[in-house]
């Protein structure tokens, strides 16, 4: 019998290797945006709200504030007090990230986010709670993300944030304190979990003006300020066990009765942690494509100019701020601020 000719040689696939991680960032359709859009959902199912279809922003957050409180400019931040919740108020959330390196030399990063969102306009006690509570929790590794959700009602002591010390919560899951500026962050899930310190003496960072930040150019806006210095060490959890970490962390803080348009679809989101110690966040909001549902554009088209939008300022004692603009020619419309400790 003649010999089978030889096979081939396969060809070896080599896997690509993730850059680092260098950015924190969101958009609207992924994370926050499926936390509002099913705390919209159960909000709609609680009341047992109908009626004609109508245009109202993303997960209903440009409808008519309905009796919520709405932001007014010149309202000062008041710490500690709004480190807490606002139950006067539509919708609320901590939301916090993390840039971490493991003892192995690997990148990593972590996300907690705890939401708000209100049926009606005020607290009570038990089942009469008119507040819904969702927790959000990812871990990201080179090859991997992993993701989990918990839901709960408020008045019932299963969710909530207390200002001081501080205190934020959702079943197991926790953010707690001395302050806001000392926190450890826990949560666990079947496949993946972390347990993290967070500490910082920067002053929290207003964004807009003073803490008053315009969405839209009809006036919609939010109370925003964040915390862009932590440093952070603790432990994650994956399949593959448990790596000890360090890194850096990011805090925003948000909230209000209708942050966006009518029309206005979603938001970008995204922050740059720069070697030198700066810290830079844009933004920028969606408005729906004027392509009906189902085309395709034949060519993409080029990117345009914008206006340079006007940045963020933030100028507290002891710190240096710094202007940055979004101009030239890109597609991008955001807002965007960089800060840095002052040498």
């Amino acid at each position: 019998m003649s010999a089978s000719p030889a096979a081939p040689p396969r060809r070896r696939r080599r896997r690509r290797r993730l850059p680092r991680p260098v950015a924190f960032g969101r958009r609207a359709p992924r994370t926050a945006a499926a936390a509002l859009g099913l705390l919209a959902l159960l909000a709609a199912l609680c009341s047992g709200a109908a009626g004609p279809a109508r245009a109202q922003g993303f997960a209903g957050l440009g409808t008519e504030a309905e009796g919520f409180a709405v932001p007014v400019p010149g309202r000062p931040l008041v710490f500690p007090a709004d480190h807490g919740a606002h139950p006067a108020y539509r919708i609320e959330w901590w939301y916090l990230t993390a840039l971490l390196t493991g003892e192995d030399g690997r990148d990593y990063g972590a996300q907690w986010t705890l939401f708000r969102t209100a049926l009606a306009p005020r607290e009570a006690e038990a089942w009469a709670s008119p507040q819904l509570w969702m927790g959000h929790a990812g871990l990201t590794t080179p090859e991997q993300h992993f993701s989990a959700e918990r839901l709960a009602r408020g008045g019932i002591g299963q969710a909530g944030v207390e200002a001081e010390p501080f205190r934020a919560w959702i079943d197991a899951w926790e953010a707690s304190g001395p302050s806001l500026s000392e926190i450890e962050v826990t949560a666990q899930d079947a496949r993946f979990g972390f347990a993290l310190r967070l500490a910082t003496d920067a002053p929290f960072v207003p964004q807009g003006q003073g803490g008053y930040s315009v969405k839209s150019a009809e006036g919609q806006a939010s109370y925003y300020y964040s915390q862009p210095f932590y440093e952070v060490s603790g432990t994650i959890r994956t399949p593959g066990g448990p790596v000890a970490v360090t890194g850096t962390g990011w805090l925003d803080r948000e909230w209000s009765s209708q942050p966006l348009s009518e029309d206005q679809t979603g938001w970008d989101w995204f922050s740059l942690v720069f070697e030198g110690g700066a810290r830079m966040m844009g933004r920028g909001r969606a408005r729906p494509s004027p392509r009906p549902p189902g085309s395709r554009p034949t060519a993409r088209p080029p990117p345009t100019p914008t206006a340079p939008s006007r940045p963020s300022r933030w100028p507290p004692r002891g710190w240096r701020g710094a202007r940055c603009r979004c101009a030239g020619a890109s597609p991008c419309r955001p807002g965007a601020s960089m800060w840095r400790p002052r040498r």
